[in-house]
């Protein structure tokens, strides 16, 4: 089948049309990446194998581990490679779940992820009795909250450390010192933290802690669940015995390498991001300067130096998407996996407002290769979308 001129521009290439500013849905693969697939698909044996074809399919997941478990600030052997994060996040719950004794009470944020949300709703059916934090209209999490409700009856308290959909970065050593007074272990959803912010797990005390490849320009199809020694662990899926008996399954080698060669340009995280944080600072003060009746959600709060969430008054997020769309801009109106859903985010009405402004609400998630003139198209289009829709609106009135 060939490729159209349309879908070749999907790639990652800042010198195309199509300006993509939904990183937090997923990133485009990383150029050099792509490079080396061709290399990284003839090491296809099986890892589990004992003959020479698969010592370099070994070596590539040895090495990813290693070097991941670097990063993070744990050992090695603490990671268990899966098929992305809602594995992770589906593991680590259910498996605490099952071996949590006697220990039946659990703390979830109320602005999850839906692989966190759904399989607590799942195991309410199954006995579990669930309690979950409230956060205010800047998506700070209630504390006092978590310590009423704690006790030595919690099994775990389940916190994402950056919102997918708001940016805002969660308090966990906070919760974390807390859910350890009492005997709790704590599991965060780091999908959307890894390459935009540090993370050093046991400085923020988290015991089980969920990440994903293809959300730092990696193939996807690969996930990760760090889970420290000495946690209760039941393994989800049973088979060959694969990553020590904690995941069967024939690992997916190609996905794996991709990751390990994007965090092996840890060095550049920093600069790179620094790069992006200024930039999304400038759009959103530009788009607070020149549009009306426009609220930044989190603003004053600690956020991931890509994200900013959005509230345009008078305008519908879909109809803004699809608007921007026809014109090459990819944006969001909250979560990708939520995608095809009628009802507006429920992250934000989980937040406190109301249907109407969470139909307003604007995602933009910026990315590596975004650049000035991206932006300043991008700007220059939404002024002109926003406008022509609110002109609409008052004459249909």
């Amino acid at each position: 089948m060939n490729i159209s001129d349309t879908e070749t521009n999907h790639r990652f290439d800042h010198n195309l049309s199509l300006i993509y500013l939904d990183h937090n849905a997923t990133t485009p693969v990383h150029p050099e990446v792509l490079e080396k697939i061709p290399l990284w698909a003839q090491y296809w044996g099986n890892p589990s194998s004992i003959h020479k074809v698969s010592r370099e399919p070994k070596s590539i997941l040895r090495e990813t581990r290693k070097s991941l478990a670097e990063l993070l600030g744990v050992h090695p052997l603490e990671l268990i490679f899966t098929s992305g994060g809602s594995e992770s996040n589906n593991t680590a719950i259910k498996g605490m779940f099952h071996k949590s004794n006697k220990r039946n009470h659990y703390l979830v944020s109320s602005i999850e992820h839906p692989s966190v949300l759904k399989t607590f709703e799942y195991l309410k059916t199954l006995g579990a009795e669930v309690d979950y934090i409230p956060v205010n209209q800047e998506g700070v999490f209630d504390l006092e909250f978590v310590k009423h409700k704690i006790s030595n009856r919690t099994a775990m308290v389940s916190c994402m450390l950056a919102n997918n959909e708001t940016g805002v970065i969660s308090p966990l050593s906070e919760i974390s010192k807390l859910a350890h007074s009492v005997g709790a272990y704590v599991h965060s959803d780091c999908v959307q933290a890894l390459g935009k912010i540090p993370i050093h797990l046991e400085e923020l005390g988290i015991d089980m802690a969920s990440f994903s490849a293809h959300k730092f320009y990696s193939l996807k199809g690969t996930g990760v669940l760090y889970h420290k020694r000495g946690v209760p662990f039941q393994n989800l899926i049973h088979g060959g015995g694969q990553e020590r008996s904690r995941r069967s399954g024939t690992e997916n080698i190609l996905s794996i390498a991709s990751l390990g060669y994007m965090v092996s340009k840890k060095d550049q995280v920093l600069e790179k991001n620094i790069k992006v944080k200024n930039l999304r600072d400038d759009m959103e003060r530009e788009i607070i300067s020149s549009i009306s009746d426009v609220r930044i959600i989190g603003l004053t709060q600690n956020r991931l130096p890509n994200t900013s969430s959005l509230f345009i008054d008078g305008v519908d997020g879909e109809t803004l998407l699809m608007n921007l769309d026809m014109h090459g801009i990819c944006v969001s109106t909250g979560a990708a996996c939520s995608s095809g859903s009628q009802e507006p985010s429920p992250v934000l009405r989980a937040m406190g407002y109301s249907r109407q402004e969470a139909q307003s609400s604007l995602r933009l998630s910026l990315g590596w290769l975004n650049n000035e003139s991206q932006i300043e198209y991008f700007l220059e289009t939404l002024k002109k979308v926003v406008l022509r829709i609110r002109s609409i609106k008052e004459v249909t009135l």
